[in-house]
């Protein structure tokens, strides 16, 4: 089956499956528009684990141009199947896919949702394999585009999790320190967060040297995972 079809099946299960109440719900975890079927997880993972079969049937080439067709289209199920399904061709990315992927992020992932996952996951793949893309990744706190720059501090939270690259979160968490979006400022807070988990001491020595920089939902996310006696001394004014 080409991409065409495969699309157009994706879609018609999606739009079959919508529901009018869900659709506004999940409208109530977003403070801008965010477009949706109003499909339930249960029902999305069925039709997750119907089409992708055929997906992974499709050579690379025609897998990025039918996830850049669902992301171009902005509704949040899409992007969710595509931020499911791209990590499992992890395998075959190569160097110049961040480009790509940059290029996705820029023009159409444009909440928290799809900018998350897919930097959790797929950028965060990338870098695995091509460690020396740290530098591009971090570039991109100097965009304008709010979601980019949030991308530059989530794309690390799992390898800060697992306490790696504790300088480069240091840097971001810099050039992000008196960012004004408050997205911005979660995304940077959560990566400090992360990086505590193995690196406790080193991020307490920053919250403490900065906090008087950092707005106060950065400092709360930063902070939430360490001991009460720290969270306080770090809370105090």
């Amino acid at each position: 089956m080409e991409t065409s079809g495969i699309l157009n099946a994706i879609r018609a299960d999606l739009a079959a499956a919508g529901d009018d109440d869900f659709k506004q719900k999940s409208q109530r975890f977003f403070k801008e528009p965010a477009i949706f079927y109003g499909i339930n997880n249960t029902k999305l993972k069925e039709i997750n684990r119907k089409h992708l079969s055929e997906v992974k049937k499709l050579t690379k080439p025609q897998v990025f141009e039918l996830f850049e067709s669902m992301l171009k289209n902005d509704y949040n199920e899409e992007a969710f199947l595509v931020t499911d399904w791209l990590p499992r061709f992890k395998g075959q990315f190569e160097k110049d896919d961040l480009k790509i992927f940059k290029s996705w992020i820029d023009k159409y992932l444009n909440n928290w949702a799809k900018i998350d996952t897919f930097c959790n996951h797929s950028v965060a793949d990338h870098l695995e394999k091509f460690p020396n893309d740290i530098d591009e990744i971090k570039s991109w706190v100097k965009s304008r585009n709010r979601w980019m720059r949030r991308a530059a501090a989530v794309t690390l939270i799992l390898p800060a999790r697992r306490g790696k690259y504790l300088s480069e979160v240091f840097e971001i968490a810099d050039a992000l320190i008196a960012d004004e979006d408050d997205m911005v400022r979660k995304g940077y807070g959560w990566l400090l967060k992360e990086a505590s988990r193995q690196h406790q001491r080193e991020v307490f020595e920053y919250v403490m040297k900065n906090k008087a920089l950092m707005p106060r939902v950065a400092l709360r996310y930063a902070i939430e995972k360490m001991p009460e006696n720290l969270r306080k001394k770090a809370m105090e004014k």
